[in-house]
């Protein structure tokens, strides 16, 4: 039995709805799942205790030794990346801006990273790593300056009073003209070019199924979703689930290969 992680998050549960509940299935595979964070999945992987798994793309940079990236489930995208709120629209970012983040190994934490830098100068910036669902909230009760948010967060910041101050899915876009590469589905890779060419395959039928009976799915979604409302739901699912979910493609590729290059860049640097 291989284990298996996705998150809650209903781009996730869509997809993996119909594996999880064996409407669709292989002979021969059978997975334990394990439905948590992406944080707590990417520090699975990062300790290998976990043989296929949705991770950051930003944790894939740190194991692709180990790890070999499929070709479907991803999360890519245009105008869905992570974005800075302030609770005030004067707030100014510099050194001693205090942001609220998702975890360290999340793409939207490497992107910030380079974007800080590239934008501001700031090489090493105050940031406070915390469960994504509570990085509105520090802010809201300013705890923290600012904050970066991800997932249904894009949908929800104004309820908490806050204001956009930068788009960083928007800078990736402008500084590279290709698709953000937030997530995607990794495996190790010494269980098989055959297992992993079935379970793509799988992932593939999956999503297809939940898609085409997306009422039948919306039980499992929303008993895992941090928002309920129908309309964050439907606005999730439209903005992260795409035709790079189905198959990342070369554009996709691309997009994971650069980030790549300057994840490495980032990590040499620190290094001197």
């Amino acid at each position: 039995m291989k284990s298996f992680g996705f998150s809650p998050c209903p781009n996730d549960t869509i997809i993996f709805y119909a594996l999880a509940s064996k409407i669709v299935n292989k002979q021969g595979l059978d997975f334990e799942f394990k439905i948590d964070d992406v944080e707590t999945l990417n520090t699975l992987a990062m300790k290998q205790a976990i043989d296929v798994s949705k991770v950051s793309c930003h944790a894939y940079c740190r194991l692709s030794n180990d790890y070999q990236f499929l070709k479907c489930g991803g999360a890519f995208g245009r105008g869905c990346g992570p974005l800075i709120v302030s609770k005030n629209t004067n707030t100014v970012i510099n050194e001693k801006t205090i942001i609220a983040a998702p975890g360290k190994y999340t793409t939207a934490a490497l992107l910030l990273l380079m974007y800080l830098e590239s934008e501001h100068g700031i090489k090493t910036p105050k940031l406070l790593h915390m469960p994504f669902n509570e990085v509105m909230s520090s802010v809201a009760q300013n705890k923290t300056d600012m904050g970066l948010i991800i997932h249904e967060g894009r949908f929800t910041y104004n309820q908490y009073g806050l204001h956009m101050m930068a788009d960083l899915g928007s800078w990736w876009e402008k500084e590279t003209n290709l698709p953000i590469p937030l997530g995607g589905i990794v495996a190790k890779k010494n269980i098989g070019s055959g297992a992993i060419s079935d379970i793509e395959e799988l992932i593939q039928k999956s999503l297809r199924y939940g898609l085409n009976n997306r009422q039948e799915a919306m039980k499992f979604i929303k008993n895992h979703a941090q928002e309920l409302k129908d309309s964050v739901i439907e606005s999730h699912i439209k903005l992260y689930v795409n035709d790079y979910t189905l198959d990342m493609g070369d554009e996709g590729a691309a997009a994971l290969h650069e980030l790549d290059k300057r994840f490495r860049r980032i990590k040499e640097a620190d290094q001197k």
